[in-house]
């Protein structure tokens, strides 16, 4: 199959540059719908703020979900400081040691935006005895506002109050020799791998057996972003980061093929298809467990739908933190889900 890497360069770097906090995904919904519409795709925005792409079938007698999401790790205000920086609360599981230094968006109700940066609150190594050795947690980092601040009153006065949103600077890269490094390639990434496949499906004028839904969810990082699918679905494939590390057979140049996450093994005979489909389609592929993992299939599974499912997608290292993967990976999914998605 033909592989637009281009394509696939230039849509990932303008998602990842859309604030998507889990809860505060609206804009990257619209982004997605407006491009999905673009390439003639009917779509339709359910009220929890997942985005449906329907992808006609010849055979209308069965519809398979293919699932990705589009909401992040983040933060939100939890208070004002008395002397102008806001303390926090996680949005997701962000690794919190990383985040210190990180550049940020404060994004109010009324959609006004404040730039600043995550610190430790012992930041400054002339000053404080533990800025190097001090524990770096939820409640030992804060927001240091860009704006001329002295005190709560102050901050107030800008529209900021407790429960805006902070959105965290993905720093995306690609590099010459084919990786991406980014905040957010979890799940970002297997998005952009999702619309160069429906790409690939609209100029090859490719009409799968099965009807499809793509579902580009909003609320997966805090667990239940598919907890309901159209009922009609009967067996659902999660497109979602693998992982590396430890025992893990997984690379930054490998389609992950998850056998089994934290929510139990999933479907033997999908899992074992799409092996076989790796190895007909010679994709470079591994077969893992993730015990500390969950995906939207989890998320629909857990809620009792009744489908078989299953789960992809490209290894990416350091997940949580400041990602990372290869084009290799990323080829190497799309075709694993094409052939899917074609057989």
């Amino acid at each position: 199959m033909k592989i637009n890497q281009e394509y696939i360069k230039e849509f990932s770097a303008k998602l990842l540059a859309i604030p998507s906090p889990t809860g505060y995904s609206h804009k990257a919904i619209e982004f997605l719908k407006q491009e999905a519409e673009s390439l003639g795709f009917d779509c339709k925005v359910n009220p929890k703020g997942n985005l449906m792409i329907y992808v006609s079938g010849s055979d209308s007698q069965k519809t398979v979900g293919i699932s990705g999401h589009v909401d992040t790790l983040g933060l939100m205000v939890r208070s004002i400081s008395s002397s102008g920086t806001l303390k926090v609360t996680n949005l997701g599981g962000p690794i919190i040691p990383t985040l210190d230094g990180e550049y940020c968006t404060v994004i109010t109700r009324d959609e006004k935006m404040y730039s600043g940066t995550i610190l430790f609150t012992s930041p400054s190594q002339h000053v404080h005895k533990d800025a190097s050795s001090g524990v770096r947690n939820i409640d030992t980092i804060e927001v240091r506002l860009d704006e001329k601040v002295k005190n709560k009153e102050d901050v107030e006065k800008l529209g900021i109050f407790n429960g805006d949103f902070v959105a965290i600077d993905p720093k995306t890269t690609w590099t010459d020799s084919g990786f991406i490094k980014s905040r957010f390639l979890d799940d970002k990434i297997s998005v952009a791998i999702m619309f160069a496949v429906l790409k690939q499906l609209k100029e090859e004028s490719i009409q799968p057996k099965n009807n499809h839904i793509f579902i580009i969810s909003t609320f997966e990082e805090v667990g239940h972003g598919t907890s309901w699918i159209p009922e009609e679905i009967e067996e659902m494939l999660a497109v979602d980061m693998g992982c590396i590390g430890l025992d893990l057979s997984c690379t930054e140049y490998d389609v992950s093929i998850c056998a089994k996450d934290s929510s139990g093994p999933y479907d033997y005979q999908m899992t074992s298809d799409l092996i076989d489909l790796a190895k007909k389609e010679q994709c470079s592929y591994a077969v893992d467990i993730y015990p500390m993992y969950g995906s939207d299939v989890s998320a629909a599974l857990r809620a009792g739908q009744n489908i078989k499912g299953a789960l992809i997608g490209p290894g990416v290292h350091a997940s949580h933190g400041m990602e990372r993967t290869h084009m290799d990976a990323i080829i190497s999914t799309m075709k694993l889900l094409y052939a899917y998605i074609k057989n």
